[in-house]
């Protein structure tokens, strides 16, 4: 006895293999004259030490399988079993190729058992062959299938059909559900049907508490079938007398509702469920055609459309969030009585789908998270880049690949920072440039536009800080004015002069270092604080314009870094800060990750509590602000050698609670 099997290196087919391999008899696989290591990887993977799996070289798509005469004389009379599963199973796919494979596939392996003399031609089709059939589908239903204007549905009802009329050769059809993971193992090929939600459910994992209540959908009914059960119930019925000319439903009795189904795995991945589910069915109240119009309008498209792309989920799916066809297997059951062969729960091998997906399929495991990846050979600039936060950070570029452009005042300590990156094997160049000058702004950017012809990174680290109370300040309004013009001013005219070139090249980064005074508003720091905000606001609506020309906007609410801007505030000599080494890598984080604002949790915290009780907020800062006194440097006393003032343990013990804020 011997078998022909196409799609043997396939999901099912290499199952199905292994099974066969259990029997007596050559099996003999279909394969292009290029996929001849695909079938040594399949005797590997099956354990075939006997040498009992045969390539025939051929093509789905020739007529006869375009089987050589030699190979159809060596074959004819020998095949006791010819299983076709060869086919097209991606709701993403082209219709052109979804036709051209499985229907004229189907047609050419008919015609090729046919020519070979098989003794039963057993087709593998699918429940899609039903359509999308308002009710329960019998094994002996095919005419009766409803809603076939989908090219997966189409197509493999049509190859169906031609098994049911034109097949020569005795048939049997099996119709296996969406099939998944082995249940034992959790191995599966590809990313589709259920597998697409689950960049969702990761997503809701890293953003909530598992715990955490979610509302979510309730839509259609899946069916789902591992693929060790298909292939074990495949192998199980071929084997079997009397039931030529009949069709198996190998599906899991339970028609899981979508929501079910997310949920199961939702519990496999430790992520909230879906405790509340609207089901789509109550849209349905609305007429077709305003259905329609709303989902065509642009505005809905473009989100629609940018939500399906970041999860993942081809747009095509969607339209089975309506599916509600329930298929009855009496017959696959009846047939399968006293095998020990069983479609097992979904809730009994869910976790070890997720697993093996998390592990191996997680489309996030092949995105280059490199900072090498984001800049080697990109352009960069960095202002204020001769110390502090700017030196370390491009440092930190250079090393990744980056053509660094370091900006800073003061020429001396510029070279100095650049011979230092240099020495280590960086690509690095320096321009002199007054930030607080625009003018000088306008220069700067221009020569660097002729020099390099493109900037990719913008990092607007160059700032001023000042600390000082409000009624020391009434009288040092230049305070406020020279803080907005570099912080503010400044940053805003490189980004002006260098947009238009991000925007021409449809790509660009603008990461403007901020501070966590922007969240959490502290005393003294209102010229300071209010510099800064006003960039946060305006990165805020420019990347809104900006956004379908590929240039991201990015914020980095940094917390106290020791730095020399900090150098005339004696009392941060004892309180708790960063060095500009992890303000660097936070820098690094939103170039990799293209963030929209970076922040410390405390951050967030005092953001949260100013929106939320403002008063409350405004009490803590209150008690820093006179817990806390202004420097000397800020009461006019400039004697740089006077010591740093003792701090107490009350006021150490606030400093340390409120880490990384500006007091």
């Amino acid at each position: 006895m011997a078998y022909f099997v196409t799609g043997a290196t396939g999901f099912i087919g290499r199952y199905l293999v292994e099974n066969l391999l259990k029997r007596e008899g050559t099996i003999y696989v279909l394969c292009r004259e290029s996929s001849l290591e695909k079938v040594e990887a399949l005797r590997k993977k099956v354990g075939d030490l006997d040498g009992r799996v045969v390539p025939v070289t051929g093509d789905l798509t020739q007529p006869r399988l375009g089987l050589s005469d030699a190979d159809l004389a060596k074959l004819e009379g020998n095949i006791k079993h010819f299983f076709h599963l060869a086919a097209i199973y991606d709701l993403a796919a082209g219709e052109t190729e979804q036709v051209l494979t499985n229907i004229e596939g189907t047609r050419n392996a008919m015609n090729a058992a046919e020519a070979i003399g098989a003794g039963c031609f057993h087709h593998t089709s699918s429940i899609a062959a039903a359509g999308m059939y308002p009710g329960i589908f019998r094994e002996d239903m095919f005419e009766e299938a409803e809603k076939l204007n989908d090219a997966y549905l189409r197509t493999k009802h049509e190859s169906e059909g031609l098994v049911r009329k034109l097949c020569k050769v005795p048939f049997r059809i099996y119709r296996p559900a969406m099939v998944v993971g082995h249940s034992k193992t959790g191995e599966i090929d590809k990313i589709d049907g259920p597998y697409y939600f689950f960049t969702l459910i990761k997503k809701l994992r890293q953003l909530l508490p598992p715990w955490m209540p979610v509302v979510g959908i309730e839509g259609g009914r899946f069916n789902l079938v591992p693929v060790d059960y298909v292939a074990d119930a495949m192998d199980h019925l071929a084997h079997q007398d009397g039931l030529n000319g009949k069709c198996f439903h190998l599906t899991d009795e339970t028609h899981y509702k979508i929501g079910e189904v997310i949920n199961i795995f939702a519990r496999a991945g430790h992520a909230p469920q879906m405790t509340m589910r609207v089901d789509t069915r109550m849209f349905g109240f609305l007429p077709p055609f305003l259905r329609k119009t709303l989902s065509t309008l642009p505005p809905v498209r473009r989100i629609t459309s940018t939500i399906l792309e970041d999860l993942g989920i081809p747009r095509s799916v969607m339209k089975f969030t309506d599916y509600y066809t329930k298929f009855d297997n009496r017959e696959a059951r009846a047939a399968l009585e006293g095998s020990g062969i069983s479609c097992p729960k979904l809730d009994t091998y869910a976790w070890r789908l997720w697993d093996f997906w998390e592990r191996n399929l997680d489309p996030d495991l092949f995105i280059d998270r490199s900072l090498e990846g984001r800049v080697a050979d990109k352009v960069v600039v960095v202002t204020g880049a001769s110390s502090g936060i700017g030196k370390a950070t491009a440092i930190k570029l250079a090393e990744a690949g980056a053509i660094v452009i370091m900006a800073a005042r003061k020429p001396t300590k510029l070279e100095k920072a650049k011979q230092e990156i240099e020495e280590k094997g960086g690509k690095v160049y320096s321009y002199s440039v007054d930030i607080a000058d625009m003018e000088d702004c306008d220069r700067f950017a221009k020569q660097v536009l002729e020099d390099f012809g493109r900037v990719d990174v913008l990092i607007n680290n160059a700032g001023r800080s000042i600390r000082r109370s409000i009624n020391l300040s009434y009288d040092r309004f230049h305070d406020f004015e020279r803080t907005m013009q570099l912080n503010y001013f400044g940053s805003l005219r490189l980004i002006m002069n260098f947009l238009p070139v991000m925007e021409r090249n449809r790509s660009g980064h603008v990461i403007n270092i901020s501070s966590i005074g922007t969240l959490t508003m502290p005393a003294r720091f209102s010229a300071y604080v209010a510099s800064k905000s006003a960039l946060d606001a305006f990165s805020r609506c420019a990347a809104s314009e900006f956004s379908d020309c590929n240039v991201h906007f990015s914020t980095i609410n940094m917390p106290l870094v020791r730095t020399p801007m900090i150098a005339p505030t004696k009392i941060y000599e004892n309180v708790p800060t960063i060095s500009p080494e992890e303000a660097a890598d936070m820098v690094g984080e939103a170039i990799i990750y293209r963030s929209k604002r970076i922040a410390t949790k405390l951050g967030v915290f005092g953001q949260v509590v100013h929106a939320v009780a403002p008063k409350f907020a405004e009490i803590i800062i209150n008690t820093g602000f006179r817990m806390f006194p202004d420097s000397a440097a800020a009461k006019g006393n400039s004697d740089e050698s006077a010591p740093a003032p003792v701090v107490s343990p009350e006021q150490m013990a606030f400093a340390y609670l409120m880490r990384g804020v500006h007091w």
